[in-house]
């Protein structure tokens, strides 16, 4: 069977105090969640992958029976790239979320390679990246679709109108970019 490969950033699971902050449009954070669940799983099949690009869930809630419920509902072989969200004040991963049947421990990093190129995921924008002479992308979360795209970099958080809750493949990410031509 074909793999495909999803990205996505700053779901915010279970995180009540963004719905007023960014702000998300939903009567609850049950609301909220469920439905990108919903999406999540409308896409994504049990053999493809995803990386999310950090601030998976409110990691320091003291629900982790609903944190572990949360990831074992969402289809796919899961990567995390760790954002601000998902470690504690003394900056180490929360223990709910290094407890999940993630893909691979959970770095601050990742390099992949999709579409032909090669791909470097982080939970923050960077102005350079591994490779990026030689046409490599950037993709990044945590500005909540604030910090406008640069060259061959983008926002691929769920409060981007193309992105729109449900993680999207590096096609539907990149379409309309100037990706130039791979060196």
């Amino acid at each position: 069977m074909f793999t495909r490969k999803f990205y996505i950033s700053d779901t915010h699971f279970m995180h009540e105090r963004l719905l007023d902050m960014q702000p998300r449009h939903f009567p609850s954070i049950e609301d909220h969640d469920e439905h990108m669940i919903e999406q999540w799983n409308a896409v994504v099949a049990d053999t493809d992958i995803v990386y999310h690009l950090g601030d998976w869930g409110f990691a320091l809630s003291r629900n982790a029976d609903r944190v572990r419920e949360i990831f074992h509902r969402l289809r796919g072989r899961k990567y995390l790239v760790i954002g601000n969200h998902d470690v504690r004040k003394d900056g180490n991963l929360h223990p709910t979320l290094a407890a999940l049947a993630w893909a691979e421990p959970p770095s601050h990093a990742l390099r992949t390679r999709d579409g032909g190129r090669d791909l470097y995921l982080s939970h923050y924008a960077c102005r350079t990246w591994p490779s990026q002479q030689y046409g490599a992308l950037h993709f990044y979360g945590h500005s909540h679709g604030k910090l406008p795209s640069c060259g061959r970099s983008r926002d691929v958080g769920v409060d981007m109108p193309d992105v729109a809750f449900t993680p999207r493949t590096f096609d539907e990410l990149t379409a309309g970019m100037d990706l130039g031509s791979a060196a």
